[in-house]
């Protein structure tokens, strides 16, 4: 019997090999160069050996597998790139044939001649629901957990080893392009009645019921394989697809503005491989795979959305010297939005919670929400009534400070006041142990300056959540002058413990984040004020690749807020820290027409009652002498909003605020959804190289203003001819490095 690494195989009395795949150094399987030579073998065994009648195909872990390792498609780019300035029809050739190797590798197993079915005891992801696609036969466990997904659009590529083939001969075609090109998650019961799996059953029966379709005679040859196919959705060229077509595509452009390569990619597979035979489309499939592979928007976005995420999410940047720490008990102070919100994700991490606030009502308001947020669960099926409960015990909601004591954390969310802040320190320092660590939630007051309110200014930490918490995935960690290294390990730990992505960012106003966003807000006001209709300016941050409006994001935050933000920046820094023309249009936004924004239900948009949306408000136009949109160059506004964030971003690595590109990038994402395509902030100017930014910027400085003007960091890279990530490569990120 053949050995294996990564696959166990055991044929039982009836002929039926178990082929379990569980990887002895990985928490989760992976395809790798090894597994799939490994499973090559284990195909021609299957085939070859007469007393195998049918082989099942599982995982020994708890989920089934995350898809293809990425670090493989970027040594792939890496040796692409390598090649192809001395042979690029060779260096093309080569990734090609790289680009296929898992696709003919899962049609050699679907047209072996032996039935296999595939039981999927978990998540399943990528290239393994290609694979479970090639299979035969499909059973799921019968759990709404498992996911199951072709989510590579995500990261820039698409399902390149059949997916794009498989899922649309599968199921309905509307229904086939749009899992394709969102990368949406199936249960397993949307996915059986989408057509993609056979049948679901219970955790404990799902290998017994994968043998039964074997010993019931399951035919070892794909529906696309057989004479009289029919496709489920109808032929391109018919009345159906006369009906699909057209709107797929324009639904595709109003989704994506064209900024995503990959997606644009699958609709061109799909339509053409259904219009040919099944190993046409599969070569049709490949080809556009290895052209996107080749496109900067899948380096960039590879990198940052998943190998740089990863990297983050696993620690990176936390100190290797400090010894890790499981929490057991984390105190928040505040049980407003921001506070019950914290409390509510700690406690989903199973985490004992004490949510403290000035009285017993509204701390019971604070722990309210985790209830409703919990019945939001229950209602759409992600959660039980016993769950729930099971949470709310973790949560002790009083206005009593001694119930901090033995709080290995506790986090301050309380007012933005720093007289408020210094009074709720104090409390909770006088019953904290002298190991435990403060952290402040603040999004605006440097945390040097509220450390000086601590006894102990090494263990003060900012942990800035970002609004609502239980949604959003970004953390900034904030260190002051005096953090300590402690500090910083155990709030990466939390993070770490409640799931969400950390960047640690040293101190500064604004942060990181909020200094960037401010730039993105502050350009529509000019716009708005040079008269640029307000339609335009909202359209073109869209086209841009923004999920948001800024003009709809100010009224999300606030424009009172807005205002107190610059009238205290004015306080502290003086009246050339802020343009005089955006002080006073907000000033007239709230004070001579009462807009506050979504909160009174007027802003820069008017909020009718539901089920009415939302829309630009009419006196906008009033404000300022409007232009004409014909002559307004859109191409310009869309580079005015990526430019003004992008130089920003660049201003902070040159302060030394955040000092590692991969942060930089992660959380200009994850925090305000910074154009994905690019990669993220730096990403976008190593894609267009700092030479010619610098280049672009200084025309928009000269028509715009000092915001385009570029530090003296990117002037220096420009002549160097260096990228931030050459230039700022983070330490154990060769790979990064190679790629960049």
């Amino acid at each position: 019997m053949a050995d294996y690494k990564n696959f166990t195989v055991e044929t039982d009395a009836d002929g039926i090999a178990l082929v379990t795949w569980n990887m002895p150094d990985r928490s989760m399987n992976v395809f790798t160069e090894e597994v799939m030579q490994e499973l090559d073998q284990i195909i021609d065994r299957v085939a070859g050996e007469a007393g195998i009648k049918g082989a099942v195909f599982t995982s020994g872990k708890d989920s089934f597998s995350g898809g293809a390792d990425l670090t493989m498609l970027q040594k792939m780019l890496g040796q692409f790139h390598a090649t192809k300035a001395k042979d690029h029809e060779k260096a093309t050739r080569a990734l090609f044939d790289n680009a296929g190797r898992m696709s003919w590798l899962w049609r050699k197993l679907e047209t072996c001649g032996k039935p296999w079915v595939s039981a999927i005891n978990g998540t399943c992801m990528g290239g393994a629901f290609e694979l479970s696609l090639a299979c035969h036969g499909r059973v799921a466990v019968e759990d709404d957990s498992v996911k199951l997904a072709l989510p590579e659009v995500k990261v820039g590529i698409f399902p390149g080893a059949g997916g794009t083939q498989r899922v649309p001969r599968l199921a309905n075609t509307q229904e086939a392009l749009q899992m394709l090109t969102s990368g949406q998650n199936l249960s397993p019961k949307k996915a059986k009645a989408m057509g993609l799996i056979h049948e679901v059953a219970p955790r404990r029966k799902l290998i017994d019921a994968a043998k039964k379709m074997i010993k019931d005679g399951l035919k070892p040859v794909q529906p696309w394989d057989e004479k009289g196919f029919k496709l489920p959705g109808g032929p391109v060229y018919s009345a159906a697809g006369a009906n699909l077509w057209p709107a797929a595509i324009a639904i595709l452009r109003r989704e994506t503005y064209g900024n995503y390569p990959a997606a644009t990619a699958i609709l061109k597979c799909v339509y053409e491989g259904l219009l040919v035979p099944f190993e046409t489309g599969l070569r049709i499939e490949q080809r556009y795979f290895t052209e996107i592979m080749q496109s900067k928007e899948a380096a960039a976005m590879i990198r940052s959305l998943f190998v740089s995420m990863q990297e983050l999410n696993k620690g990176a940047r936390r100190p290797k010297d400090v010894p890790a720490k499981k929490l057991k008990k984390v105190g928040v102070l505040g049980a407003g939005f921001m506070g019950a919100g914290i409390a509510y994700v700690t406690a989903k991490a199973g985490i004992q919670v004490v949510l403290v606030d000035r009285d017993q009502e509204a701390a019971d308001r604070g722990k309210a929400h985790s209830a409703n947020l919990m019945d939001g669960l229950i209602k759409k099926g992600r959660a039980t009534a016993a769950e729930k409960e099971k949470l709310l015990s973790l949560i002790t909601a009083t206005p009593d400070y001694s119930a901090l004591e033995g709080a290995d954390l506790v986090i301050e969310a309380v007012f933005e006041d720093s007289a408020v802040k210094k009074e709720v320190t104090e409390k909770a320092e006088a019953v904290l142990k002298p190991s435990s660590i403060f952290a402040s939630n603040t999004s605006t007051i440097p945390i040097t300056a509220l450390a000086k309110n601590s006894k102990r200014p090494k263990n003060f930490i900012g942990i800035h959540f970002f609004s609502p918490v239980d949604k959003m995935m970004l953390v900034e960690i904030i260190m002051g002058k005096k953090t300590g290294e402690k500090a910083l390990a155990l709030a990466m730990d939390y993070v770490r413990a409640i799931k969400k992505t950390p960047i640690v960012v040293n101190d500064t106003r604004g942060f990181y984040v909020n200094r960037c966003v401010l730039r993105y807000m502050q350009e529509a006001y000019s716009m708005l004020i040079e008269g640029v209709p307000a339609p335009m300016i909202e359209n073109a941050a869209k086209m841009a690749g923004m999920p948001v409006g800024p003009l709809a994001l100010t009224d999300e935050t606030a424009i009172d807020l807005a205002q107190k933000i610059m009238k205290q920046t004015i306080r502290d820094l003086g009246e050339k820290a802020v343009d005089p023309r955006h002080m006073a249009l907000i000033d007239t936004m709230v004070d001579k027409h009462g807009r506050h924004g979504r909160k009174n239900g007027k802003g820069f948009y008017e909020y009718p009652a539901k089920p009415a949306k939302k829309f630009l408000w009419p006196g906008l136009k009033d404000l300022y002498r409007q232009q004409d949109p014909d002559r307004i160059d859109v191409e310009e506004l869309k580079a005015r909003f990526l430019y003004v964030i992008a130089l920003e971003a660049a201003r902070v690595m040159e302060e030394g605020i955040v000092t590692d590109p991969r942060e930089a990038d992660v959380g200009s994402i994850l925090a305000f959804g910074f154009a994905p395509y690019t990669g993220g902030v730096l990403s976008l100017i190593d894609g267009v190289g700092a030479a010619e930014f610098v280049k672009r910027a200084e025309r928009l400085q000269k028509k715009y203003g000092k915001q385009f003007k570029p530090p003296r960091l990117l002037l220096e890279m420009a002549e160097k001819g260096e990228t931030f990530y050459t230039r700022f490569a983070p330490a154990g990120s060769g790979e990064m490095k190679k790629a960049a």
